[in-house]
């Protein structure tokens, strides 16, 4: 185990409207785990890996059960939560490499909710993977709102766990140890939580923080240090290894290394994501922050099947349909926890039905910021505090830009898929009832002819077309 290691089982920008400031205003952590899915997670069904301090933050706090992500791919859902927009509005709605390190940028005419608690004292940070922009374009996250960052700019580059550079705000950070992929020693994700643990290790509580914590793992590429955490769960599982791209004398960037362990290796991965986790909450003890710490946990999509990964195996969706790019259940809800000691009561569950554009509004109300007027999001403070009338959504919308094209729209315990939308935007949905059947398994489009129409019509009125990431056929 390495030394950073605790023991295993330990928006448009206006018009706005401004909110009296509380007088004692959280600190904000918002965990961001990668294409973890909904039963990956201990208090969530999970058998095989034991997740001791995200089961405890659950525990310790509000558990939500029908919470959702911006979509089912990582750029445009983590557009979505920055921006308190569904993907039908926001800006960046798709995966879009740009050269020569990056993806395609927010625009500085876009504003985050980092931005926005910025403007209203916050010092902010984020340590993981961005993907919304590269080093020195209107999308680098020092321009859209943290005054820190450290990790990985490029998504792309976060496909392998042992990369030759990290970025320090506009610095490049090049990690000698790993010489081009030719060798595998020093572990990004290692390196990105020390700074993130520095960076608290820097507050005095004098100042409210908002930290984003987009940890990369257990994203695709299976592959983790060799140490107590990975030798836990070697030979508890029977193997199927995977051939891939390895890292050595003529390894390339893209693809995923080989593993001779790929299920150890998962498990080890969301172990070490675990660990990560008690890490940051034993940090706000430590410095004395912890009652006055909103922390969030959950997923930028639901679970993946790249570089050896079984979901299947794991029962990683929790018994939902559907995996990280589909926008059935299981690719975008989300394991949603959140813990506040004092203002959201521990033990709780709530079955509120929100999305990731709801925390730019719940997160400006706490911080008394100013929160745009042109967002889709509606704040959920009235449920994680109990106190007030909760406002609730008339439905929610989400949109996917690959495989040709897909829609979903939420509307009560009614769901709606369309597939196939770029080539028929008009074309016939699928129906489930969630309360009779979660796992989307019998569509019901033909017993509800008027209810499918219906959701089609709101899919077709939430979908404004963009000049960057077209939905219509091209």
């Amino acid at each position: 185990m390495t030394k950073y290691l605790l023991p295993l089982l330990l928006l448009a920008s206006l018009p706005t409207r401004a909110q009296n400031r509380p007088a004692n205003r959280p600190n904000i952590i918002f965990i961001l785990a990668d294409d973890l899915g909904y039963g990956d997670v201990g208090v969530n069904g999970q058998k095989l890996i034991k997740t001791p301090n995200i089961d405890r933050l659950a525990r310790e706090g509000m558990q939500f059960t029908q919470f959702y992500a911006g979509t089912s791919v990582c750029a445009p859902s983590r557009a979505s939560l920055l921006t308190g927009k569904h993907t039908g509005h926001t800006y960046i709605r798709g995966n879009k490499e740009v050269q020569p390190e990056g993806q395609q940028p927010i625009a500085d005419s876009v504003t985050t909710v980092a931005e926005l608690l910025q403007q209203a004292g916050y010092t902010t940070a984020a340590f993981g993977k961005w993907g919304l922009g590269p080093v020195g374009s209107e999308g680098d996250p020092n321009r859209q709102g943290f005054d820190r960052f450290y990790g990985y700019n490029c998504q792309a580059l976060a496909h392998r766990y042992y990369p030759d550079h990290l970025w320090n705000n506009s610095q490049k950070i090049v990690l000698a140890g790993n010489e081009h992929l030719r060798k595998a020693s020093e572990y990004a994700p290692d390196l990105i939580q020390k700074q993130a643990l520095s960076f608290l290790d820097g507050r005095d509580g004098k100042q409210p923080f908002f930290l984003f914590l987009p940890y990369t793992l257990p994203h695709a590429e299976l592959i983790a240090p060799d140490d107590s955490l990975l030798a836990y769960y070697k030979g508890k599982f029977p193997e199927k290894p995977y051939k891939g791209a390895d890292y050595g004398a003529d390894a390339k960037t893209g693809g995923y290394t080989s593993q001779t362990y790929p299920r150890a290796t998962f498990a080890a991965m969301v172990a070490r994501l675990d660990v990560y986790v008690g890490q940051v909450m034993a940090k706000l003890k430590e410095r004395g922050l912890d009652q006055n710490t909103l922390v969030i946990f959950t997923s930028d999509n639901g679970p993946h099947t790249e570089g050896g990964a079984d979901p299947t195996f794991f029962a990683s969706g929790g018994n939902l349909r559907g995996v990280k790019r589909d926008l059935y259940e299981g690719g975008i809800r989300e394991p949603f926890f959140a813990r506040w000691p004092g203002a959201i009561q521990s033990g709780t569950k709530s079955n509120f039905i929100g999305a990731f554009w709801d925390l730019l509004p719940t997160f400006t109300q706490l911080a008394g910021a100013k929160t745009p007027t042109t967002i889709d999001g509606i704040s959920f403070v009235p449920t994680l505090t109990g106190r007030g009338v909760q406002k609730k959504h008339d439905f929610l919308y989400w949109e996917f830009h690959e495989n040709g094209g897909r829609q979903a729209v939420r509307q009560g315990n009614w769901k709606a898929v369309r597939l196939q939308a770029i080539s028929n935007p008009t074309g016939p949905v699928e129906l489930y009832d969630l309360s009779k059947d979660p796992a989307e398994a019998h569509n019901v489009a033909a017993q509800y002819p008027d209810k499918a129409k219906e959701l089609g019509r709101l899919m077709d009125q939430s979908h404004v077309e963009s000049p960057i990431f077209p939905f219509a056929k091209q």
